[in-house]
């Protein structure tokens, strides 16, 4: 859907170097997809190339069609998104950035519109469960698109007055469609966050430089456990024994050999910091596989734990 993630933090939240204006970074989806809107805002000068699918653009840039591609990893309603994780791993890609977006999902439809007439709406399965309540509050048939810029492009396409598309802002203003509502999301702070990746080996580009507020370092890694007891717990103690705090832990199913899983985890700090290269290292014996995906600046401030409140101490005369 060119994935449904946040409005890049806003174009003055992530300025890129000169350098970008010679790359050509792949997204998966149609112009106007959250995927281009956070590409356009955060590497403004760069040439993109629009991908149907993940995979396609996974693809293009280990036969060094593009340079990088800017793809969805995470969204902070949806989860994870699998694929990429996946594609990831079978194309070896190397994660050298970070992007976060605010997703807006916003009603769109032909100019001169009524309301009354809407009686479905197309968009990513994702975005249409993200409106879900504005949806059933509009008695609206849900329908859906394998992209939301692609469901905007449609609805111009087709002409049909009793349709709208959820969509973002620049979807409308490239298909020329009429914003009939605006921040439709179910739950208002809806953020994706966004890897750039390229190949590895000596000819891999240059990555760009983000300027940004710093928020310090993030390494991600992919690794798999011995099927016994015991296992994970000794993985987790490298972390831990070395004062690493893992902000994600996640598994997913191992596609060959079945019934095998592999660990997605990602670390607060760089991979050359002294206490995530000691972990990583002691994780190595602890693991049957163990690859870094990559080490790249934070896009998000690292989430605060809540504050514990303070009990009132009681008087020994207080009953």
């Amino acid at each position: 859907m060119g994935w449904v993630g946040v409005g890049a933090l806003g174009p003055s939240f992530d300025r890129v170097s000169s350098i970008a204006s010679e790359l050509t970074i792949g997204y998966q989806g149609e112009p106007g997809a959250y995927s281009e809107e956070a590409l356009h805002a955060t590497f403004p000068t760069a040439t993109p190339q629009a991908f149907r699918t993940l995979r396609h653009a996974f693809h293009r840039v280990a036969d060094q069609s593009v340079d990088f591609a800017l793809v969805p990893v995470e969204n902070s309603q949806g989860g994870s998104v699998l694929e990429t994780y996946d594609l990831l791993l079978e194309y070896r890609a190397l994660v050298v950035a970070e992007v976060a977006l605010q997703v807006d999902h916003c009603l769109l439809a032909l100019p001169g519109t009524d309301r009354d007439q809407i009686k479905r709406v197309l968009s990513h399965p994702q975005a249409l469960a993200q409106c879900e309540a504005f949806i059933v509050r509009e008695h609206l048939e849900p329908i859906p698109a394998y992209d939301t810029a692609g469901a905007a492009k449609q609805i111009q396409q087709e002409g049909r007055n009793d349709q709208a598309a959820i969509a973002g802002r620049r979807a409308a203003e490239l298909y020329r469609l009429e914003i009939m509502a605006e921040r439709i999301q179910t739950v208002q702070e809806n953020i994706t966050r966004f890897f750039l990746i390229t190949r590895r080996g000596p000819r891999r580009p240059k990555a760009p430089r983000i300027k940004r507020p710093r928020y310090g370092k993030k390494t991600s890694v992919v690794c798999a456990v011995a099927n016994e007891p015991g296992a994970l717990y000794r993985l987790l103690a490298c972390f831990a024994n070395a004062g690493v705090n893992l902000t994600k832990l996640e598994s997913r199913p191992r596609r060959d050999p079945p019934w095998e899983y592999l660990f997605y985890l990602d670390l607060d700090g760089g991979r050359s910091e002294k206490p995530v290269a000691a972990s990583l290292r002691a994780a190595r014996p602890a693991t049957t596989f163990l690859q870094v995906l990559g080490t790249y600046a934070r896009a998000l401030p690292p989430a605060a734990p809540p504050k514990r409140r303070s009990r009132k101490r009681r008087s020994p005369a207080e009953p």
